[in-house]
C-alpha cells in the first residue's frame, strides 16, 4: 500500500506536466525537421527542391571554430554562474540579518532581458564605458573587453543574469534540510569549511548541476549577447546562423540551417553528458 500511495503523487504530477511537454515536443520536433529539409534543399525558400549537400560542405570549414567559441563562453559563464550563484545560495541560507535585502538584491537581474543586461555591460566596460571614467584610465590603455580577443564581456554578463537563477534553485533545494543537517554536523565537532564541503555541498550537487546545464544550455543557444558583446571572429554558432538567416543572399538559407542543426546538436550532447552527473549526484546524496 505505501509504494502504491508514494507513486500516485509523483504520476499526477507526470500527467499534469504531460500536455506542455507534448507542446513543447511537437514545436521542437516540427522545427528539426524544416531545418533538414532546408538544410538538405529539399525546402528551399526559391528555387524547386532538389537533395543536395552542398550547404554543408560551405559552412563545414567554420562549424569546429565556432562550436568551439560557442562551448568557451558557454562554459566559462556556467563555471563563474555556478560559483557566484553557490556561494550566494550560502549567504541567503546562513545570513539572517540583511538576508531579505540580499534576496532582493539577488532577484534583481531574473526579470531583466538579456539583451538589456548585455546592453548595460557594453556601456560599462567598453573603452569610453563607466568603468573606464571611474578608474581614470585613458580609453588606448583599457584593456578590450567587448568584443577583445577573449569574451569577458559576454562571459560576466551571463554570469550575472545566470547566478542569480542558480542561488534561487541552490536556496530552494537547501532551504528544508540544511539547518538540521548542518547542526548535527557542528555537533559532531565539523568546522565551517568541513559542513561546506561534506554537508553543503553534496545536498546541492544535484541542484548545482541542474542549474549548472541549464545555464549552459541557455548560453550555447543565446544569440543577443554574443552578438552585442562578443569579437567579430571566430563568431558563435547562434550568431553565425543568424547572420546567414539575414543575410541578402537567399541561397546562404541552408547554411543557416546546417548551422542552426549544429548548435542543437551540440546543446543536446552537452544536455546528454550532464545527465549521467545528475543521477550520479542524486544517487550520491
Amino acid at each position: 500500500m505505501r509504494g502504491r500511495t508514494s507513486t500516485r503523487p509523483s504520476h499526477r504530477g507526470a500527467r499534469s506536466a504531460l500536455p506542455a511537454v507534448l507542446l513543447v515536443v511537437v514545436v521542437v520536433v516540427t522545427a528539426l525537421v524544416a531545418l533538414v529539409l532546408t538544410a538538405t534543399g529539399l525546402m528551399p525558400l526559391v528555387g524547386r527542391p532538389h537533395l543536395r549537400s552542398d550547404a554543408f560542405a560551405a559552412v563545414a570549414p567554420d562549424l569546429l571554430v565556432q562550436a568551439r567559441e560557442s562551448l568557451l563562453v558557454g562554459v566559462a559563464a556556467t563555471v563563474v554562474a555556478v560559483a557566484v550563484g553557490f556561494a550566494v545560495a550560502l549567504l541567503l541560507l546562513t545570513t539572517r540579518s540583511g538576508s531579505r535585502a540580499l534576496s532582493v538584491v539577488v532577484t534583481v537581474p531574473i526579470p531583466v532581458a538579456h539583451l538589456v543586461g548585455a546592453a548595460s555591460f557594453a556601456l560599462l566596460l567598453t573603452g569610453s564605458g563607466l568603468a573606464n571614467r571611474l578608474f581614470g584610465s585613458p580609453p588606448d590603455q583599457w584593456p578590450s573587453l567587448v568584443g577583445g580577443p577573449w569574451p569577458v564581456a559576454a562571459v560576466l554578463a551571463f554570469a550575472w543574469k545566470e547566478s542569480a537563477f542558480v542561488a534561487l534553485v541552490v536556496t530552494a533545494t537547501l532551504a528544508e534540510n540544511l539547518t538540521d543537517y548542518s547542526e548535527a554536523a557542528a555537533l559532531l565537532g565539523a568546522s565551517r569549511f568541513a559542513r561546506v564541503r561534506h554537508v553543503v555541498l553534496p545536498l546541492s550537487a544535484p541542484a548545482l548541476i541542474g542549474a549548472g546545464t541549464i545555464v549552459l544550455l541557455y548560453t550555447l543557444g543565446n544569440y543577443e549577447v554574443m552578438w552585442l558583446l562578443g569579437r567579430a571572429y571566430p563568431e558563435t554558432l547562434p550568431v553565425a546562423a543568424n547572420r546567414l538567416f539575414g543575410s541578402i543572399d537567399l541561397t546562404s538559407r541552408p547554411g543557416a540551417a546546417v548551422t542552426a542543426l549544429a548548435t542543437t546538436g551540440l546543446a543536446l550532447a552537452a544536455a546528454a553528458a550532464a545527465v549521467p552527473l545528475v543521477r550520479r549526484a542524486g544517487m550520491a546524496r
